[in-house]
């Protein structure tokens, strides 16, 4: 049987739990800045293309913003460990949609586009990450740009591999409201330039960065 034309993930809708958890981010706390447990990670569809993922991705919200944290298994090259790879360590988007408007091919002024870059620290043992929005192609209308001091990120390193966490106060999401909307839209990519990348659902085979009708759904939850 030939390789099928479109990929299982485009098939479905997919709505995910977004649990609530109060006490993020934790400023100050020894570790992370989320800590999220595993309760948090939202599904894995690699197994529907007969894939094997290599990064989970968890979420949390609570009235003050949406915490974000991606942990990855270590690259099987030698040279992602590399400080001075033109490349970087690894890439991260994150789009989220605070209306999850499921009816537009066009991103709208409630469509936002966040970019982390991590590079690996001269010292070969940790992380520096760069996190900002940018604007989305071809939107009908753009979100408000937010300023990278408001974005709060942490990543570090291990032999197991790397984690990134992000909190997006409520002020960097236009439109965000739990009390009247408890839906957002989401999708993200991972790349770490030694594998093939990660994405939620479909990947950039589709307009994925433009088209909000392709991310999937998450349910915040009380």
């Amino acid at each position: 049987m030939g390789k099928a034309l479109l990929p299982q993930a485009f098939w479905f809708r997919l709505s995910a739990p977004c649990p609530r958890v109060e006490e993020i981010p934790r400023r100050g706390a020894r570790g992370g800045l989320l800590d999220l447990p595993a309760t948090c990670a939202v599904p894995d569809l690699s197994s529907l293309e007969g894939r094997v993922s290599w990064a989970s991705v968890r979420l949390a919200w609570n009235p003050g913003g949406l915490g974000i944290a991606i942990l990855a298994d270590a690259p099987a090259s030698k040279a992602a460990r590399s400080a001075n790879r033109p490349e970087g360590f690894a890439d991260v988007n994150l789009w989220i949609d605070t209306r999850d408007t499921r009816n537009v091919s066009r991103a709208t002024r409630f469509c936002h586009r966040f970019t982390a870059h991590l590079t690996l620290g001269r010292d070969c043992k940790s992380l520096d990450v760069d996190v900002s929005q940018r604007a989305i192609a071809r939107a009908v209308a753009d979100a408000p740009i937010a300023s990278p001091d408001v974005l709060s990120m942490h990543a570090e390193l291990s032999r197991a591999g790397w984690l990134l966490e992000l909190f997006l106060p409520a002020r960097a999401l236009h439109g965000f409201d739990p009390e009247t909307n408890r839906r957002l839209g989401f999708a993200y990519q991972v790349s770490d330039h030694e594998r093939e990348d990660q994405f939620l659902g479909v990947g950039r085979d589709f307009p994925l960065g433009e088209n909000p009708s392709l991310w999937a759904t998450l349910e915040l939850q009380p």
